[in-house]
Order: structure tokens, then sequence, then C-alpha cells
């Protein structure tokens, strides 16, 4: 067994994973906790942000509609703090109960938002209003007594949700280990584990690329959702890379992200 150790408010803890040469799953060995993108790095890394509470509250939202909101308004080629910014103006403005017309959303879209001292606008503003408003007029009566799979079922059948925004809804609103959220972050730390093929591709084969996650996440012993994201806020940070990269012990007991 190898040994990592996590540092929780000057408390060393002592944790153990397999030995490097040990597989996880299928063509995917362990490695070691100091070399960033292993299996064991994750389950690390995992280990030391729950413990530091990190990660188990996945809601923006207050309640389901709020949730669609939020997802949608983060989605593809949108940063995370544009998306954030953009749904508290809809919030605050009363927008987000289902019966806000594509006009009023875009109106408020459209106008500049301040973010870190300089003006910036929303990408694709038409766009995204039109699918949020009526996503949320169509979602109004939906009900979040459906199974977790069945529930990102109908989400699927909103304007401008796919599988991986329906992922994040049920995740966040329902704390779910029943799906992840594979996108472009997860899925590079997946290809570099060899969890994943390198020429696969969430488009052509989403929940397959789903299964073969939650299968590694159970494979590890951590929550998928806690997993999905830890690898989604370290990859996003970290940037592009695709050499391991190890770090020395002293930094191993300190690194937090």
């Amino acid at each position: 067994m190898q040994q990592f150790w996590v540092n929780i408010d000057g408390n060393i803890e002592e944790h153990s994973v397999p030995e490097s040469v040990e597989e996880v799953m299928p063509g995917v060995c362990w490695g070691v906790p100091e070399e960033l993108f292993t299996p064991a790095f994750w389950k690390y890394q995992s280990e030391a942000q729950m413990r530091r509470n990190r990660y188990r509250d996945h809601r923006l939202g207050e309640t389901l509609l709020e949730e669609i909101a939020v997802c949608l308004l983060g989605g593809y080629g949108i940063p995370a703090e544009m998306g954030m910014v953009a749904f508290h103006r809809l919030r605050e403005d009363g927008l987000l109960s289902g019966g806000a017309s594509e006009e009023d959303v875009h109106e408020r879209l459209a106008r500049p938002f301040e973010m870190e001292g300089r003006q910036r606008r929303y990408r694709f503003a038409s766009q995204k209003a039109s699918y949020l408003a009526r996503s949320l007029r169509m979602a109004r009566e939906f009900s979040l007594d459906l199974p977790e799979r069945d529930l990102r079922q109908r989400l699927l059948d909103l304007p401008g949700i796919g599988p991986k925004t329906a992922s994040w809804i049920v995740r966040n609103h329902l704390d779910s280990d029943e799906v992840a959220i594979i996108d472009v972050h997860l899925h590079r730390a997946c290809v570099m584990m060899n969890v994943f093929e390198a020429d696969s591709h969430p488009a052509k084969d989403y929940f397959g690329l789903e299964d073969l996650f939650l299968k590694f996440a159970r494979a590890i012993k951590v929550r998928a959702s806690v997993l999905d994201a830890v690898m989604w806020d370290f990859m996003r940070r970290i940037g592009p890379t695709s050499k391991p990269i190890k770090i020395t012990a002293t930094a191993q007991l300190q690194l937090a992200f």
C-alpha cells in the first residue's frame, strides 16, 4: 500500500491507496499520489477536499427552475463567473419563475455586466434568452419525485439542454451520484488516466463515457458528484497540460485549490 497525508487545520491524517502498478479498472493503474492526474492523485485530492467540507453542496439555485436557469446561463462558451452574474441579475428581477417573456430576459442579458471593474457583455444573449424563457415555462410542471435519470431524460426535452447541462442540473439539485458532467475539463483528466480513449468525445458517446466515469469513481471509493467537482475545478485552474508533474512531499501536505 502507498500512504498519503492530508492536512486538516494542522492535523495530519494518514491515508492509503493500493500500489502504483495495481489496476483501478482494466488498463488504468493507480499511479502515485504525488504525481498529478493519476487515480491516486484524484483519490488524495478528493479525500482532502471532503474533509475540508468542500464540494458537498452543489446547488446554485434554490428551486429546480433556478437550477435550470443557472446551468443554462453558464453553458458552453460562457465563463462560470459570467453565468453566475447573469443568473443573479435575472433572479433579482424576478424572471426565473417560468412566466417571463423572451424579450424581458433578453433585455436583462443584453445589458453590460460590471465584472472586476470592467464592463462585459453576455455572449449569445438572444439565443440564451429564447432557450431560458421557453425551458422555464415548460419545466414548471416537472415533478421532483422522478428517479434521477428519469428527471434528466425530461430535462433533455427542454430547448437548449443537452446531456451535459441536464446532468449538471440533476447533479446540483438532487446531489446525485447517478449522473456525471462530462465537460472538456473532466474529459481531459480521464483521457490522461486512460479511463477514456484519447479519440473519444462526449458529443458522440456521452452516456458511455458517463458510465466509465461512474465506474471509476466507485473503484476509487469517491462519490461521483464530489470527484466530478474536484476534477472540474482543478483542471480549469491548472490549464492545458499533458505531461505528468510530480509534487514534493511538503507540497503534498499543503496542496489545496
